[in-house]
């Protein structure tokens, strides 16, 4: 197991993607704390996930006084932690002109921000008890590629991309590795709400996927497993996209 007797927190951890990954850290041998604003969700992510190994704090991750106090609270239980993956996201639909800044303020507070306290927050952790720990920040092709009307989200995307790499390069005397995770349209409800909301989008997304199809959250938190392992031990600073084929596509798929 990549993962035996390690401790890993994980934020927006209570479905999705940050679920799959929780699901995988401990088919590798880690311990899991979720973080997670839905309370409800939590619990039963927690029956899920077994209360024995695993433990459900609940937050909204724009207070930046949720990292330190969800650092503790996983010391206190588990006394350590080697992996954080910061995975809490939002999105807000709207066009660039009627954009409100308190929701443009909530998406990056969240989808950004959080990434940064969180990531500060365990990362003193890491070098007070000399832990050579790893970092994943989940990003988005969309870091990459914009869609107009989720302004915020891809804007945050992109912070998310920079913000990686400078971790990566600040931290990397004290032996902690950061990653990021770029995934391209995967079936999470996220991805319905946000670009899934009919066939012709099902449609459009699909013609500009290679391999024809959406990606699964397991397929995420495989790459997740491999960042926050040995195997990836000389990898540091890089976003890995798991997309589909979607960055190395210039031109429109057939679709049925």
């Amino acid at each position: 197991m990549k993962l035996k007797d390690k401790v890993a927190l994980v934020t927006g951890g209570a479905q999705g993607i940050g679920l799959a990954c929780a699901k995988q850290f401990l088919l590798e041998g880690a311990r899991v704390a979720i973080v997670d604003i839905n309370a409800e969700q939590g619990a039963l992510a927690l029956s899920e996930l077994g209360p024995d190994k695993a433990m459900f704090i609940a937050g909204d991750v724009a207070d930046s006084r949720l990292g330190a106090d969800a650092v503790s609270q996983t010391l206190a239980r588990f006394g350590r932690i080697d992996v954080l993956l910061n995975n809490a996201g939002i999105t807000h639909a709207a066009e660039f002109l009627e954009l409100e800044v308190a929701d443009f303020d909530r998406v990056l507070a969240i989808n950004l921000r959080s990434y940064f306290v969180f990531g500060q927050a365990v990362a003193r952790h890491m070098v007070t008890a000399g832990i050579r720990g790893t970092i994943i920040n989940m990003s988005s092709v969309n870091a990459i590629l914009a869609i107009p009307n989720q302004v915020p989200y891809v804007i945050s995307k992109g912070g998310v991309n920079q913000l990686t790499k400078v971790m990566s390069v600040s931290l990397a005397p004290h032996g902690i590795r950061v990653n990021a995770i770029g995934p391209g349209t995967i079936a999470t409800e996220l991805a319905r709400k946000a670009v899934m909301g009919s066939p012709a989008a099902e449609r459009t997304i699909m013609s500009r996927t290679p391999l024809g199809r959406l990606g699964e959250p397991s397929e995420v938190a495989t790459v997740a497993a491999f960042l926050a392992s040995d195997d990836a031990s000389y990898l540091s600073g890089q976003t890995i996209y798991p997309d589909g084929g979607r960055l190395a596509l210039n031109y429109l798929m057939p679709t049925d």
